[in-house]
């Protein structure tokens, strides 16, 4: 093989390695993000994968509701409607876009830009005092393509600790505080 060749191909590797670090760098700071009271968006890594539970929708954003293993599990066995507990470890994931018609088809509405991710989690012990639950809402900005914890000024607008959702889940208490039904299939 000439010099030539051989350059090429390191600075192909070079290129692949560098590819692969900015990669990696770029989901490391996917879920760096943290809300005030210790919840992380790195606990819900893979939420992206996990099953869909329903959706939800009014004039300011579509969502999407996932649900982790434990949680679909929970849900296929009755539970919250049966007035169970959902154990530990049930995680759901609510992703909110702005909506915007389908280009195909504009009767449909369809998820358009990503505004942010609410994460629920099922943790007796450590939010004993948020009714087993703890929350987190993380905005999206498109611009630096990062998470950080929700605001009052976001779409919709939520407080950004672990507890930020007891207030309004607190309606739902009967429910072990979880308003999404898990549909017919």
């Amino acid at each position: 093989m000439t010099r030539r060749g051989l350059v090429t191909i390191g600075m192909a590797v070079w290129l692949a390695v560098l590819g692969g670090l900015a990669a990696s760098a770029q989901n490391k700071d996917k879920y760096a993000a943290k809300v005030p009271g210790g919840l992380a968006m790195s606990e819900f890594k893979g939420y992206e994968e996990w099953q869909a539970i329903s959706i939800s929708r009014n004039e300011r954003v579509v969502a999407m509701i996932l649900g982790n293993p434990v949680m679909i599990k929970a849900y296929q066995a009755g539970i919250p409607a049966n007035g169970k507990p959902v154990p530990d470890g049930a995680r759901m994931a609510k992703i909110h876009w702005s909506p915007k018609p389908n280009a195909f088809f504009e009767e449909a509405t369809v998820p358009g830009d990503l505004l942010n991710v609410d994460f629920m989690v099922k943790d007796s012990k450590r939010f004993a005092d948020s009714g087993g639950w703890g929350w987190g809402v993380f905005d999206y900005d498109a611009k630096s393509d990062t998470f950080t914890p929700g605001t009052t000024a976001g779409t919709p607008p939520q407080g950004n600790d672990a507890k930020c959702g007891l207030a309004c889940h607190t309606t739902v208490k009967a429910r072990d505080y979880v308003f999404t039904e898990y549909p017919k299939r």
